[in-house]
């Protein structure tokens, strides 16, 4: 019990809310007609210990997780597919196939021909349910920079590195400063899995094997976790501007927020993960697609179910506890004996009337409310004519920035780019590949949200907005346009609709203990 709990506060920082409801008396719902479509064939129950709300990543997991020790748990998602922005999609063309990853496609320590790091929260949780994600390792990616065009490995701020090549040997000095101070803070991330934490008197029994691991570490250098990164930067002299651009930059696709913003123990995992001497990064076979499908093997072999179409109407609150959840078009309230989790961001959670906010203390309501969202994204999906010869010169990713006097939360400053078929040629035909591209949360929603999707100024808007990822890739492969043989774009609008995120947002601008409030 303590290490199921334990695990399931963990996958709440994927999740928006818990509710934990009262035990409530089973009933069974006699003749009912009350269907949904799932992943296997099955009926609704009327009653499950567990109830979830979106099968994005967290909610899977938590799912996997409460399967696995027992409980009974049936997930619901509006989507024809679980995975939330994870769940990718297949086009068919005269050519063949064409797989392409939704949302994340960068990924290390899930490969489990590897040893696992306690640090990893899904690399844990595939562990504790018995599950493997096929991955190719790689070592490598681009670097598209106002400074030139780089190959980033573990070896970026050694001498001969990155680092070394645009800043010399006194930028390889403070790199090597940083490195050394984030050591033991790396250590301490170490010492403590992920799994073990949590925010109740429990935590004696998760927590308390691993507090030896702390007896050598200095107490003061622990508590420097908490703190943004930016000042473990500051603490080691780091003003080298490629590197705190660069730091930036990094900080920005982990969290959503500069330096200045992201937690110290975000980074510290982060930094081991890139720059230990044996680092290596993971293409999962058949994409982002493929974790989310260990994740529903996970939950069906242990008697969960997922019930997909399934959207839910309402959050059921009895005298302040979640007792339960109603369906759209639906007035049976199917009961949660032990609680109900929600994958929702925080804005649908609290704004868009699935739960009677009344009911719940008024500050709470306030202060996730006026949470602040990060901007949306623009992608680019493009499938394309290339050789398994030409795929062999190209990175799977690549950064691009265009600007560093401009900040790295600037429209049409940054730009991510996947290109998955290096590694994996199941994603296209024979003599094609895959690349995904996009804003990574610098897209204002302001622009789009009184166009009517699929009218002409929508698909001018797209044309005009998609023109700067279209310039990005043609850095890469000059003569993308005409190799390209199906391309589509996504806007804030995309992501609004499916994957009913407020704003077309993906996660909130987090800093609460250093300007930001957090989800």
């Amino acid at each position: 019990m303590p290490a199921l709990l334990a695990a399931v506060l963990l996958l709440l920082l994927y999740t928006a809310e818990s509710f934990t409801a009262a035990p409530i008396s089973q009933t069974t719902i006699r003749n009912s007609r009350l269907f949904a479509t799932k992943t296997k064939n099955e009926q609704l129950k009327s009653v499950y210990d567990v109830l979830i709300v979106g099968s994005g990543i967290g909610g899977l997991s938590a799912a996997a997780i409460l399967s696995k020790y027992g409980y009974s748990v049936a997930v619901f998602e509006s989507h024809y597919a679980p995975g939330g922005a994870a769940h990718g999609f297949t086009i068919k063309r005269p050519e063949g196939l064409f797989t392409f990853d939704t949302g994340p496609s960068f990924f290390s320590g899930l490969n489990s021909d590897y040893p696992a790091k306690s640090s990893n929260p899904l690399r844990s949780i595939l562990d504790v349910i018995d599950e493997q994600v096929e991955c190719i390792p790689y070592e490598t990616f681009g670097l598209l920079f106002p400074d030139g065009e780089f190959v980033h490995s573990s070896k970026f701020g050694l001498s001969g590195g990155v680092i070394d090549q645009v800043s010399g040997g006194s930028g390889v000095s403070q790199w090597k400063k940083l490195m050394e101070n984030m050591d033991p803070l790396a250590k301490a991330v170490a010492a403590m899995p992920t799994a073990a934490i949590r925010a109740d008197p429990g935590v004696a029994l998760t927590a308390g094997m691993f507090l030896p691991n702390f007896a050598k570490l200095n107490p003061l250098e622990n508590l420097k976790l908490t703190k943004p990164f930016k000042s473990i930067i500051d603490d080691a002299n780091v003003n080298d501007s490629f590197i705190t651009n660069w730091l930036d930059v990094l900080c920005f696709c982990l969290s959503g927020v500069p330096s200045d913003g992201t937690i110290t123990a975000e980074m510290a995992m982060m930094m081991g993960e890139f720059y230990d001497e044996d680092a290596i990064m993971d293409c999962p076979v058949g994409g982002a697609k493929s974790i989310v499908d260990a994740l529903v093997r996970g939950i069906e072999k242990n008697g969960g179910s997922i019930f997909l179409k399934s959207h839910v109407d309402e959050i059921v609150i009895n005298d302040g506890k979640a007792t339960g959840l109603r369906l759209k078009n639906s007035d049976t309230t199917i009961e949660a004996k032990k609680g109900i989790i929600s994958n929702l961001s925080i804005w649908d959670l609290m704004n868009s009337g699935i739960v009677d906010t009344r009911q719940l203390p008024e500050t709470f309501v306030k202060e996730r409310s006026e949470t602040p969202a990060c901007p949306s994204f623009m992608h680019l999906h493009v499938g394309f004519k290339c050789s398994r010869e030409e795929l062999k010169k190209l990175q799977a990713h690549y950064i691009f920035m265009d600007d560093w006097n401009r900040r790295v939360t600037d429209e049409e400053n940054c730009a991510l780019i996947s290109i998955p078929s290096v590694h994996d040629n199941s994603l296209a035909p024979e003599n094609h590949a895959v690349i995904h591209i996009y804003t990574p949360a610098t897209e204002r929603y302001e622009r789009w949200e009184n166009v009517k999707r699929n009218s002409p100024e929508y698909n001018q808007l797209k044309e005009e907005r998609s023109a700067f990822l279209w310039s990005v890739l043609e850095k890469v492969i000059p003569d993308i346009r005409e190799r390209s043989v199906h391309y589509q774009v996504g806007t804030p609008l995309t992501h609004q609709r499916f994957l009913n995120r407020h704003r077309g947002t993906d996660w909130c601008a987090c800093r609460r203990r250093f300007g930001y409030d957090c989800c």
